[in-house]
């Protein structure tokens, strides 16, 4: 098991936050959702939790084949994904990941679970939301006082993301939004910067396998950190197209996106699907 919490400040509110990282995770599934890859939502309703109150349930199947490494894409099948469901009870979420495979082509068993090559693999993150810059080093006690655990702080400013996914319109050193005036951060500005809040990830990766468990472990944890960064970037990059909006918008506009997205996922997947047990009759 390998634990690190993240810490990733914002130039916003947590109140403001709230529509923004909806609109976010629903605008991003859709622009990565591609060839046949990116997140397919299968539930996404209210949910009621005797502990958090009132929330909202998601569970989605994120596609990932193409995002490994060359080592996993070599014993994964050609259509893998993570399964995800998640806990939204803002400003505290809880989001748990298990990796399944699809039924596989012609001449293979039509079982849909846990993958055999894969069968302890899991990751939990535990979110919470607070209005400063990430001072608060008890956050997580009740979670995991006693835990060993790195902190690692993101900055959506000065950290270098993946240079296929950099868009300079989307860098928050050179970004200004027109609606409230924040933007171009510089190097420091979470000591000075305000309105300012941050969101504490502590995300935990578990793959007990022999051998492999410390490079997986570690893997995993680089494309979380990744994602953290890409997706709080964009939060940001696109408070001008969410800033208006009321909770019943970017609910509404969340649900036209999941719809398109999961048709641009599933027509590609049917491909696929059609490309493997093509292979396959042409093999026996």
């Amino acid at each position: 098991m390998l634990m690190k919490e993240y810490r990733i400040c914002m130039p916003l509110t947590v109140e403001e936050y709230r529509i923004g990282q909806l609109y976010m995770i629903s605008k991003h599934s859709h622009e990565q959702s591609d060839r046949g890859e990116g997140v397919e939502v299968v539930q996404n309703e209210p949910y009621e939790d005797p502990d958090h109150g009132n929330g909202q349930l998601t569970e989605k199947r994120v596609y990932l084949n193409s995002k490994l490494p060359s080592w996993a894409r070599a014993v994964v099948p050609k259509i893998f994904y993570v399964t995800e469901k998640a806990w939204n009870y803002y400003p505290y979420t809880i989001t748990d990941s298990g990796q399944k495979e699809e039924p596989r082509a012609a001449g293979s068993s039509d079982h849909e679970g846990l993958c055999s090559f894969l069968p302890k693999f899991s990751i939990h993150i535990e979110t919470k939301y607070e209005d400063n810059k990430g001072s608060n080093d008890s956050i997580f006690d009740k979670e995991a006082k006693d835990l060993e655990r790195e902190v690692c702080f993101i900055d959506i400013a000065s950290d270098e993301i993946p240079e296929r996914y950099y868009k300079e319109s989307e860098d928050p050193k050179y970004f200004k939004s027109q609606k409230t005036g924040r933007g171009q951060l510089k190097e420091g500005w979470r000591e000075t910067h305000q309105p300012i809040m941050c969101s504490y990830k502590l995300v935990t990766v578990k793959f007990e396998v022999w051998g492999l468990q410390t490079r997986v472990e570690q893997f995993v944890h680089k494309v979380v950190r990744d994602i953290l960064l890409i997706g709080h970037r964009q939060a940001f990059a696109w408070v001008d197209e969410w800033y208006d909006m009321t909770m019943d918008d970017v609910r509404e506009y969340e649900k036209n996106m999941h719809e398109k997205t999961n048709i641009k996922v599933c027509n590609q997947h049917s491909s696929t699907v059609d490309e493997i047990e093509s292979h396959a009759t042409a093999r026996t």
